[in-house]
């Protein structure tokens, strides 16, 4: 089944699997909508469209769109997340073509890549309704607090596009946005997002960035924008390896390009050294996130929507909630590239518990003395993965989605004083309640793999116990009738 290409069209997918569930009772985007999500989300329930948002007269609400890994290989149409990296890293895999016929199967590949690009169109469905200069309030629009002690109403669930000034790609980030005016958002660019590097080269120039910001539409563009696609690596065409095909998209006056399917765009701009306070907000690491510097305002100068739009919304705070099945997609979806750069990886688990920033468990190959450390240093380098708090490495027979296995490892391999490594003074998240100061702070890597003779103070590492072959068959042969089933 191919990938959904709107909001709409998902929806409708999903309540034909009987994966989504309408509510009817009115309800306020003021916390009793984002409850609601927060215990479906839970508990791995369904998705939720609310047909009555109360004081938003003509708005529905979707919100846990994509809280299974179930759901979101639906939206994307794929039985494998795996496909979707192996997409893009396929073509540019093994020995260059050497004869003609290699050469041109070599070119039909260059040329699917191409299928993936954004294609333009001139209308598209969102131009129905448009609020221009003072007609826009923001207000409006059913923005949720989804705790008590946020500082405002948030976009939760916006896909963020800007074009890079300096090297013209789209980049599409989820980056929650607060209400500030009638016309203003406070953007939450933190200083390691391709949308922060976007106002920073603006900003160098002294000009303002084109903002815009998309609620409800492709589900490929949705899920790119949580997606840590490298630089300069255009998202707009990443969205288009994730659905299988060029996503359609509208150029907006101010040069910037959005899904044709959205069913609302915000559009607007930001203005070199314009800041404001942001928070705190109630964030996935459980906490408040107080505010600690300024954030970018973006002045809003339109705003375009369906004539019967629907809003998305998504709430966070301690897993699992949505992002929890969003963060294991992006695991998954960014395995192939990882390998590619790092063959010796096997396998890659991010905990849920772990916030995924917090932790990474990685299984290798190993093959020489150092190769765990080296495999961390190289983690620790590596785009949205440097951010990485504590980075443990397993052999490639541990498997890295079971913990027991990984605490035995940990503590069957590891001598501290050879195998940890503190990384003191360290970029890290941003958000991470832990660190001293934000952004800044350490990291901890645990070499666990068994150790080689040069490890190991020139000795061999001792042989694990196994059972005896023969009897274990003969015990295999015996067992139906020992009556301990």
């Amino acid at each position: 089944m191919p990938a959904a290409r709107s909001l709409r069209e998902l929806l409708g997918l999903y309540e034909e699997r009987g994966l989504l569930r309408r509510v009817r009772v009115p309800l306020s985007p003021v916390l009793e909508i984002p409850e609601v999500l927060r215990r479906v989300s839970s508990r791995g329930g369904p998705a939720v469209l609310f047909e009555e948002v109360r004081g938003h007269p003509g708005w529905r609400l979707a919100g846990n769109l994509f809280g299974t890994l179930e759901r979101i290989r639906l939206a994307l149409g794929v039985e494998r997340l795996e496909e979707i990296g192996e997409r893009l890293v396929e073509p540019l895999s093994g020995p260059p073509p050497l004869g003609l016929g290699e050469k041109l199967r070599s070119l039909r590949e260059v040329v699917d890549l191409g299928r993936y690009s954004p294609r333009l169109v001139r209308r598209p469905g969102f131009r129905e309704t448009v609020w221009e200069g003072d007609e826009v309030d923001l207000g409006k629009l059913p923005l949720v607090k989804q705790w008590p002690g946020d500082g405002g109403r948030y976009i939760t669930f916006g896909q963020v596009y800007t074009v890079d000034p300096a090297r013209g790609v789209t980049n599409i980030g989820v980056y929650r946005a607060m209400l500030r005016g009638r016309r203003e958002l406070v953007l939450h660019w933190q200083m390691h997002k391709r949308g922060r590097l976007a106002y920073r080269e603006a900003s160098e120039r002294g000009e303002p960035l084109p903002v815009a910001i998309v609620v409800g539409s492709d589900p490929a563009t949705m899920l790119a924008g949580v997606m840590p696609v490298p630089y300069p690596m255009d998202k707009l065409f990443f969205a288009g390896v994730m659905a299988g095909r060029g996503v359609e998209v509208y150029r907006l006056p101010s040069g910037v390009p959005v899904p044709a399917s959205a069913e609302v765009v915000i559009e607007g701009s930001v203005e070199p050294g314009r800041l404001a306070e942001e928070g705190p907000f109630g964030d996935h690491w459980g906490y408040y996130d107080k505010p600690h510097e300024k954030f970018p305002v973006m002045t809003v100068e339109r705003v375009w929507m369906r004539r019967d739009p629907i809003w998305v919304a998504t709430v966070v705070g301690k897993p699992p909630m949505e992002d929890a099945a969003i963060g294991k997609a992006v695991e998954r979806v960014f395995l192939p590239l990882l390998r590619t750069i790092l063959p010796e990886v096997v396998d890659l688990e991010m905990p849920v518990y772990g916030v995924f920033q917090g932790m990474a468990i990685v299984s290798i190959r190993k093959m020489y003395p150092g190769h765990g450390k080296k495999v961390i240093a190289a983690l620790w380098g590596l785009a949205q993965l440097s951010l990485t708090k504590i980075i443990i490495v397993v052999d490639h027979d541990i498997d890295v989605h079971n913990l027991n296995q990984v605490i035995w490892a940990v503590s069957a391999h590891v001598d501290p004083q050879r195998d940890v490594v503190v990384l003191p003074h360290s970029h890290t998240d941003q958000l991470d309640p832990a660190t001293p100061t934000p952004g800044y702070g350490s990291k901890l890597g645990i070499d666990a793999t068994r150790k080689l003779p040069e490890e190991y103070g020139g000795r061999e590492w001792p042989r694990e116990v196994e059972p005896d072959p023969e009897t274990v068959r003969r015990i295999d042969e015996l067992w139906p009738r020992l009556g301990l089933e």
